[in-house]
């Protein structure tokens, strides 16, 4: 009987090997179904509402304002895919407009991707991230601008 189930293994083995050859699974790369594209011609200009309260909960009042920009910047990389990001003057004016710890609730920005034109620059775009006047942020979508 020992000299059978070593038979027995021994082909079940053999078998296993065998299906393991025909019915192996692919090792190729699926496609995602994303196409690549080029950055320079994503030239564009958006207005977007950035809810600064809710990114500033819990943050000491020290730290607010700069807190503030530093939330903008992390908000226009990610909305542009862009790691260098350039804010307006008038933009920081407006955050720190009621001191270090008084800031605005909402606030609506332009963020413009534009070419990088410099010599030696890293990166090919960057986004300038402008202030908007409105009399009330709340409820406005996001808006393409058309002039870039």
């Amino acid at each position: 009987m020992g000299n059978d189930r070593k038979a027995e293994i021994e082909v079940s083995r053999l078998l296993n090997r065998q299906l393991a050859t025909t019915f192996t699974m692919s090792t190729t790369t699926k496609k995602t179904g994303k196409t690549q594209r080029s950055a320079i011609a994503d030239v564009v200009a958006r207005e977007y509402t950035i809810h600064l309260h809710k990114r500033l909960h819990g943050v000491s009042f020290k730290k607010r304002a700069p807190k503030a920009i530093k939330e903008i910047k992390a908000f226009a990389t990610k909305s542009m895919g862009t790691t260098d990001v350039r804010l307006d003057p008038q933009l920081n004016k407006k955050v720190w407009e009621a001191g270090i710890k008084g800031c605005p609730y909402r606030l609506r920005v332009r963020i413009s991707r534009k070419r990088n034109d410099e010599e030696g620059a890293t990166e090919r775009l960057y986004s300038y991230v402008q202030a908007v006047n409105v009399k009330s942020a709340k409820g406005l979508q996001t808006a393409l601008v058309e002039d870039a």
